[in-house]
């Protein structure tokens, strides 16, 4: 039974970060593409959509591509701690600033080697964004299913 439990918890929790990465997603290409330019000719969302965009350098590139992330994780993390409220875990192991603090905190650790992952796979390979984008967020969820479950929500 307690099996049974689980996998609707994973799979549940699988659907509501597949929500908070599809906002990522969406937000880091549009923040990328219009506030702070870090797509290139190249990359799937601008082939796509036929979206115009800037040549710049990795050095550049790199660092707008992290800031890009960072507000796209400030507004899809706020998608993931509701549906996970919500939806996923049960509230009630910390109060509720301890516990939002720990989700943002969790949360901001494994952007934040994520979005170091990125800028190195950037500035030294030279590797298109979509790509390096794409390795911040495995690193992501390899980190917060187990953290939330186990240390912020009660299982």
């Amino acid at each position: 039974m307690l099996e049974h439990e689980n996998l609707i918890q994973f799979i549940k929790y699988a659907l509501a970060g597949g929500l908070a990465t599809v906002t990522h997603i969406l937000v880091f290409h549009l923040v990328a593409w219009r506030l702070f330019p870090a797509l290139q000719p190249n990359d799937h969302a601008v082939r796509l959509l036929r979206l115009q965009v800037r040549e710049i350098n990795d050095f550049h590139r790199a660092r707008n591509s992290m800031i890009s992330n960072a507000v796209a994780f400030v507004i899809a993390n706020l998608v993931a701690y509701v549906t996970n409220i919500l939806w996923v875990f049960e509230r009630g192991r910390h109060s509720f600033l301890v516990e939002v603090s720990l989700f943002y905190l969790v949360s901001g650790l494994s952007v934040a080697i994520g979005t170091a992952f990125m800028g190195v796979l950037i500035r030294r390979l030279g590797m298109l964004t979509t790509y390096a984008f794409a390795a911040n967020i495995v690193s992501a969820i390899l980190i917060n299913y187990a953290m939330r479950k186990f240390f912020i929500f009660q299982g």
